[in-house]
């Protein structure tokens, strides 16, 4: 008798256990949600426009664009650039853009009175077809709003990793909610019940579709940290400190270069690997600039695939770059071209990189949508139009459940060796996301030293 009452304690022990641990983590899900999901909103509507950048600029800057073919030949690049200096005589050419399209226009970037903006050139007769400040690209708009909520600067690019990085814990919180803990069905599991009403439809249609989903969601998160302002160095420094990002200094000659400017600061349309890469310097000496013709022909001699950009020389000691980034991964290419001998100074390919640089390389085409065509820019959406689902659903799922003049929060748990528990878990997962760690902290002094002494907001939290 006293066996069976023993294992009777242990068993309520374990429930009781149990239950507090899925209260916890159910409240910290709930509260992350609560606070982020206008946030994942606005990325998942932003990025999914975003992935159909191709389709939406043919389509709103056709006239720009595209021209008719004029037979075989067309003007030199020089003579292009020309036409454009005869239009916009205060300008400074900064770049030139070819694409692979033969009805395509030629793209030179153009710095005029602190703006920068593109300018197309029919490049069979010089024509030039117009001309779009870079800031006013409708993609660039979705851009900013995806990367700096529109508002730009740091803190709104902070708030955007913020939001990314307690996704993943959002998934995987909502991974431990959802995972069945008695012999289930697979219906509420891994398919909805349909049939259901209320509270249990909304329940279904949230966590199932979650489940379906949090593999790529996360792929999707972690292929868009390397751009994020803090995640996105410490990427870089481990992918530097490892020696599986870019080659320290991949150049024709053994010298390191005088200059420590990095190839983002003069250059356009670089590939992430190759951003901080240290730009070496055209020696003088006498000769006299090579030609856009010469760096030109340099590009197609050294099968650099198209699209690509040549960014000009920036002062006496300056190179030409020629880059692409935009095409398949394992076309990427950045050149460093001495603006008087046309030496190939530095000449980094994809199959330079590290591993680790190979592998975010890829990761940031799949995020874009550029990998494999048409059916990532699919994917990329499926994902993103799933991700606004969570978030509409969750939201249902709260107002079915939420009491009146209450936030409707799960109960808390009067484990506090639990909440502890999880507590520093989290801030385990702070440690390798820190903004997440910084945000936890917070909450938890405002917790502690500022909702919890006001009655009526320690009552509408509880």
């Amino acid at each position: 008798m006293e066996a069976v009452k023993v294992e009777k304690i242990v068993k309520n022990s374990k429930k009781r256990t149990r239950t507090s641990l899925y209260q916890t983590v159910w409240r910290w899900h709930f509260y992350a949600g609560l606070i982020f999901a206008p946030f994942l909103i606005i990325l998942a509507l932003s990025g999914s426009i975003y992935l159909f950048k191709p389709q939406i600029e043919s389509m709103l800057y056709q006239d720009l664009y595209y021209v008719q073919a004029e037979g075989s030949s067309s003007l030199s690049p020089s003579e292009q650039v020309s036409k454009v200096m005869e239009t916009y005589p205060s300008g400074t050419i900064t770049s030139i853009k070819y694409y692979d399209n033969p009805i395509r226009t030629t793209e030179i970037g153009l710095m005029e009175n602190g703006q920068m903006s593109s300018v197309f050139v029919n490049p069979y007769n010089g024509d030039i077809t117009g001309a779009l400040n870079n800031e006013e690209k409708f993609t660039e708009i979705v851009k900013k709003l995806h990367s700096e909520l529109m508002v730009g600067g740091t803190v709104a690019n902070r708030i955007v990793e913020l939001a990314a990085c307690w996704a993943v814990i959002l998934l995987i919180t909502g991974l431990y909610i959802w995972w069945p803990r008695n012999k289930a069905s697979i219906w509420g599991t891994i398919l909805p019940r349909f049939s259901s009403e209320g509270r249990t439809f909304w329940r279904d249609m949230h966590a199932v579709p979650a489940f379906w989903l949090s593999v790529f969601i996360l792929i999707l998160i972690a292929t868009g940290l390397p751009w994020s302002g803090v995640m996105g160095e410490q990427i870089n420094r481990l992918a530097t400190s490892t020696n599986t990002g870019y080659p320290p200094f991949a150049q024709s000659f053994e010298e390191k270069p005088e200059s420590i400017v990095k190839t983002k600061d003069v250059a356009e349309d670089v590939p992430w690997a190759t951003e901080n890469l240290s730009v070496p310097v055209s020696s003088p000496n006498g000769y006299v600039p090579i030609s856009l013709e010469d760096v030109t022909y340099i590009a197609r001699n050294e099968e650099i695939k198209k699209p690509y950009t040549i960014s000009m020389p920036q002062g006496e000691k300056g190179v030409y770059t020629i880059a692409t980034s935009h095409t398949k991964p394992g076309d990427n290419a950045t050149l460093h071209v001495d603006q008087y001998s046309g030496s190939i100074l530095s000449d980094v390919r994809f199959d330079d990189y590290g591993i680790m640089a190979k592998a975010i390389t890829l990761g940031i085409a799949l995020h874009e949508g550029r990998l494999f065509g048409f059916a990532n820019q699919m994917l990329g959406l499926i994902v993103c139009m799933g991700l606004i689902g969570l978030v509409v659903s969750s939201f249902m799922m709260w107002r079915k459940r939420k009491p009146e003049g209450k936030i409707g929060s799960p109960a808390k748990s009067k484990d506090k060796k639990i909440t502890r528990t999880v507590f520093f878990i989290m801030l385990a997962m702070g440690v390798i996301m820190p903004l997440v760690g910084i945000s936890i902290i917070v909450v938890f002094l405002f917790d502690r030293f500022l909702f919890s002494k006001i009655k009526t907001l320690k009552a509408w939290l509880s």
